[in-house]
């Protein structure tokens, strides 16, 4: 679940100096200076997220690519922009925007899960500020329809790469042309 909890734009660096309660259960969005609370995610949502990332991770550790992190990580994209992005990679070559603060940069891949409270923002609102701050790959996961869209960068702007379904097409990635995986295991609930 998700909230809008200030109507005031607010900065990254003004995010930073408010004084959260240490067992605070809730984590944190800065999305165009709007202060979104998020809550934990739906089971379904997070058998989803585990798939994926045993599966890119396993496809990582016998490639040796880069690093992949999973929610809660603060990313500082931009003076109004922290999100915490479900899923993101950042390949060896980049690392050293990883941090012990966070990540301090654009990462390479951006994989975000549809749930009913974020459509319209990971549709619109982040995919709108992925592609102004250059994220080079964005991964919409919708388990809704147990689809992915892919989209890359294409003279500054995303356009549709691959999408796939549980049902049927191929899942393709830009940045791993080797990578294959089977929607029917990652849109799965069994553990």
């Amino acid at each position: 679940m998700e909230t809008v909890i200030s109507n005031k734009k607010i900065s990254v660096s003004e995010f930073r100096g408010i004084p959260f309660k240490e067992n605070d259960p809730f984590y944190y969005e800065i999305i165009d200076g709007q202060m979104i609370r998020k809550s934990a995610p739906a089971p379904f949502y997070q058998a989803i997220l585990k798939n994926l990332l045993f599966a890119i991770e396993t496809f990582n550790r016998q490639n040796q690519l880069g690093k992949l992190f999973c929610a809660p990580v603060d990313v500082y994209m931009h003076e109004y922009n922290k999100p915490q992005p479900d899923l993101l990679f950042i390949l060896e070559k980049n690392k050293q925007i990883i941090t012990d603060d966070g990540i301090n940069g654009i990462p390479d891949l951006i994989i975000e899960i549809i749930s009913p409270s974020s459509m319209l923002r990971d549709r619109i609102e982040k995919k709108n500020i992925y592609e102004r701050c250059m994220v080079p790959e964005y991964w919409l996961v919708d388990p809704k329809y147990s689809t992915i869209e892919v989209y890359t960068l294409d003279d500054n702007k995303f356009e549709l790469y691959n999408a796939s379904t549980a049902l049927e097409g191929e899942f393709k990635s830009s940045l791993f042309s080797s990578l294959t995986l089977d929607l029917k295991k990652i849109f799965s609930l069994e553990f």
